[in-house]
């Protein structure tokens, strides 16, 4: 008989089944879908950092031809499209448009990955489901409330399938996580979450304004959000720390982490919403997100509350982008690295620690800017999004649970803008009891720009 703890040899047998579950899941339809097919023709909208990671990961699970690449940065265009001659089989270049509407006009396209800034998630989602295609497009997947209820509808009345780069529930180690600790109970009555995100990712400088450069197209990039005066390329980190082109932390951050503790705990759309914030700290630069901001999800039985700060220290530096559930029978903290149950009886914590994958795709250690440890999860939220196709069902991030995360937290931005708690009513798709709020789920376009309605898609 083993010497072994009884709670040492129990995280064995949770890890040991947790791994079984995992690649047990995979081989029915195996790492390269469309094996046996002619390869699906796919396109990518938006060829900066994560647009082009996504489509890379795409590459590695499934059958296909890149055969068009959509963006107004020339530079940012022609350095993707280099590399998808490298990575695919054909190591053909993909055809290279700067206007996503002639793209899809010009292809018979049977998937479409969208990696723009925020503004233009809505529209983009919108032409490619009306095309035919199957959309894969990052969160928050709008801008707007209103936009949100537009994308639902239109990958309904298309019959497309849409998954949201949500990927916290492809990530092994939190999948683990919810099966073990969540789905067996062994949290008890679940009372209170917490949601929270500490990093200093506010860019937040005063760069002076500037000619365009030749290869940029700034009047198609800004589309249909407020033209800003032009102070430099907006990728990564300067678009967003705008409201004219995103949400913020809240938007950004907030939307994974209400997402994860939503799908874990089987949430809906939140009864009332409440937000505090705005710029306490950093207010010598451009910025107009805010840096200091909480907000309340009430749900029947408990709250899931959010706080983000992008100056100072986090309160738990070994979580400072994280959930945390509380039950009575303890608590499971997780983020993108990890997760842990520390139960309140003094038992051993159960851990589970993120999978890395370099021995199978060695490829990923040479890309650049990858995050090697969302590489796994993304790969295999494409697996789920291409097993959706091929039966025709919803996939594990469908775009309607996209919408509620996204929505509710541009709700909270409001909230915290008209310093009241909101009602979201999503069958009238009106705040309740309130006409002003209201009137703010739906942003003007600029210019030649139509903004997406639900009754017209």
């Amino acid at each position: 008989m083993s010497n072994q703890p009884q709670s040492i040899k129990r995280r064995n047998f949770i890890k040991a089944a947790s791994a079984s579950l995992l690649l047990t899941s995979l081989p029915a339809f195996g790492f390269e879908f469309f094996a046996n097919e002619k390869p699906k023709k796919v396109a990518l909208i938006g060829t900066g950092w994560y647009g082009t990671g996504d489509l890379m990961r795409l590459i590695q699970v499934a059958n296909i031809e890149v055969v068009a690449l959509c963006d107004v940065d020339d530079n940012q265009l022609n350095t993707a499209a280099q590399l998808v001659s490298e990575r695919q089989k054909n190591k053909k270049k993909p055809k290279l448009y700067t206007d996503y509407r002639t793209m899809i006009e010009s292809n018979s396209l049977d998937i479409v990955l969208i990696g723009t800034p925020d503004h233009w998630h809505a529209l983009t989602c919108i032409e490619a489901l009306k095309s035919g295609a199957h959309v894969y497009v990052q969160k928050p997947i709008s801008l707007d409330v209103m936009e949100g209820e537009a994308m639902v509808v239109a990958a309904r009345k298309y019959n497309r399938v849409v998954q949201v780069g949500t990927q916290r529930k492809s990530t092994p180690h939190l999948i683990d996580a919810k099966k073990q600790i969540i789905d067996t109970g062994m949290l008890g009555t679940i009372g209170h979450v917490d949601m929270s995100c500490y990093y200093h990712m506010r860019a937040n400088g005063n760069p002076p304004e500037q000619e365009v450069p030749d290869f940029f197209d700034y009047e198609m990039w800004t589309g249909p959000a407020p033209m800003r005066p032009y102070d430099g390329l907006p990728h990564k980190r300067w678009w967003r720390t705008f409201r004219e082109y995103g949400n913020g932390i809240t938007g950004d951050m907030c939307v994974h982490m209400l997402d994860t503790v939503r799908w874990m705990l089987d949430l809906g759309w939140p009864k009332r919403i409440s937000s505090e914030g705005g710029i306490f700290v950093q207010k010598d630069g451009k910025s107009n997100i805010s840096d200091t901001q909480s907000a309340v999800f009430e749900y029947d039985g408990h709250n899931c509350n959010w706080q983000h700060r992008t100056w100072g220290n986090p309160d738990d530096t070994d979580y400072p982008w994280s959930f945390k559930i509380y039950g009575e029978k303890g608590v499971l903290k997780g983020d993108v690295m990890k997760a842990e149950f520390i139960p309140v009886d003094g038992s051993e914590t159960i851990r589970f620690d993120v999978v890395y994958e370099k021995e199978k795709y060695p490829e990923d250690l040479t890309e650049k800017d990858i995050e090697l440890h969302a590489a796994p999860a993304t790969r295999k939220h494409m697996i789920d999004f291409l097993k959706a196709i091929q039966n025709n069902t919803k996939p594990v991030a469908d775009i309607e649970n996209g919408h509620i995360s996204t929505a509710s937290c541009i709700l909270a931005n409001l909230s915290m803008d008209l310093k009241r708690p909101l009602t979201y009513d999503p069958q009238n798709r009106t705040v309740m009891n309130d006409p002003e709020a209201t009137a703010l789920l739906q942003r003007s376009y600029r210019g030649q720009w139509v903004h997406p309605h639900p009754d017209t898609v």
